[in-house]
């Protein structure tokens, strides 16, 4: 039986030593090219698909229309809370997640791994789920609903409630992101740095954060994206009432039949605050690992 397959494999060798080494280059070489031109096609199929539906909203945008929009106040409602709870968003998020990602990265404690995938979690969670967590957590009738109405706090139906559906959903961009630049610092800089100075929090704060602080930059701009856009989450945990709730996403949703130019105009407003953010942490990353352009 092994002589068998012995002999075959040899056969095998024999028919390729039988063609052509100029036959040969030409079939590889035909191979290479038809490879590139397929790839070409599945890269341009691609582009396509993500680019046309978002060129379709500024083709469908009425020009004559943009003046009015921008003074409906439905629009520039949606426009003003989004900018303010994101920021804020962005705000409480910096200041939880940048510590956390400090610690997960620099310490070694049982449980680690589960406690790093809850954070992460929300990533993934599907934002009516996490929309519905707020709700049994913080609402009159959930888990800490009775503590909060006993202090006279309501939080579904009101902006509060907006923000904390955004830090939700987003904070794990700059989670990450921390954590990853704290991650891959070098040892050797940061123990060199204790060694001179003796104090971990003066060296957190003069070595370890502005080593790490493109990183954390390109998070929170990702993060205030996130939270700028945030949808389902928003709807069922804070609910949609104009001027209290109803941040950009939501208010898309509400005027998309009612008046299609003010949908139109706030979705434009939203791609184009997603490409800038998205170039501004490309040129971030390139400037921090280096890479060409």
């Amino acid at each position: 039986m092994t002589q068998t397959s012995s002999d075959t494999n040899h056969q095998r060798l024999d028919v390729l030593d039988d063609i052509p080494p100029k036959r040969s280059k030409r079939l590889f070489s035909f191979i290479d090219k038809s490879s590139i031109v397929i790839l070409g096609l599945i890269v341009v199929t691609y582009f396509i698909f993500i680019t046309l539906p978002l060129a379709s909203i500024f083709l469908k945008i009425d020009h004559t229309q943009i003046g009015d929009q921008l003074q409906n106040w439905q629009v520039i409602s949606a426009i003003q809370l989004s900018l303010y709870t994101s920021a804020i968003a962005a705000l409480l998020t910096f200041i939880l997640a940048v510590p956390s990602a400090y610690f997960m990265a620099t310490r070694k404690f049982p449980g680690k791994t589960i406690i790093d995938t809850i954070l992460d979690l929300p990533i993934v969670l599907p934002p009516a789920v996490a929309g519905i967590a707020l709700l049994y957590a913080f609402a009159p009738r959930g888990v800490l609903g009775p503590v909060l109405t006993r202090l006279g706090i309501t939080l579904p139906g009101f902006t509060v409630a907006v923000i904390i559906a955004e830090v939700f959903v987003s904070s794990p961009f700059l989670f990450r992101a921390a954590k990853t630049g704290f991650e891959n610092q070098d040892p050797d800089i940061y123990n060199s740095a204790r060694i001179l100075s003796g104090s971990r929090i003066r060296v957190f704060l003069t070595i370890t954060l502005p080593l790490t602080m493109r990183g954390i930059i390109s998070g929170t701009l990702l993060t205030w994206t996130r939270a700028m856009g945030e949808f389902g989450a928003t709807l069922m945990f804070a609910g949609n009432l104009p001027g209290e709730t109803a941040t950009m996403p939501l208010a898309i949703y509400t005027l998309l039949y009612s008046n299609p130019s003010g949908a139109i105009m706030l979705s434009i407003i939203l791609i184009v605050l997603s490409f800038t953010v998205l170039v501004i942490v490309k040129l971030l990353e390139q400037k921090r690992f280096g890479a060409k352009k």
